[in-house]
């Protein structure tokens, strides 16, 4: 069994475009591998980000709430 996806794989994983997948991982925001051409992602790799993204997004959400109602205050 491998171990690794390539970028379609990967990309069709997370549900987003083979294009978009290849953009986050030139610019090191997605955990990758390379070998020589090849990107590669690991499913454990890429759950544990997904994962991170979503805390995030529930930290920026929380932060924004307590902003708007500081304003309101």
């Amino acid at each position: 069994m491998r171990s690794t996806l390539t970028g379609h794989e990967a990309a069709e994983y997370l549900g987003i475009s083979y294009w978009l997948i290849l953009e986050l991982a030139k610019r090191g925001e997605i955990p990758h591998i390379r070998a020589g051409r090849l990107v590669l992602f690991r499913t454990e790799t890429l759950d544990r980000w997904l994962a991170e993204q979503e805390e995030n997004s529930i930290r920026k959400s929380n932060h924004d709430t307590l902003k708007k109602i500081r304003r309101i205050l």
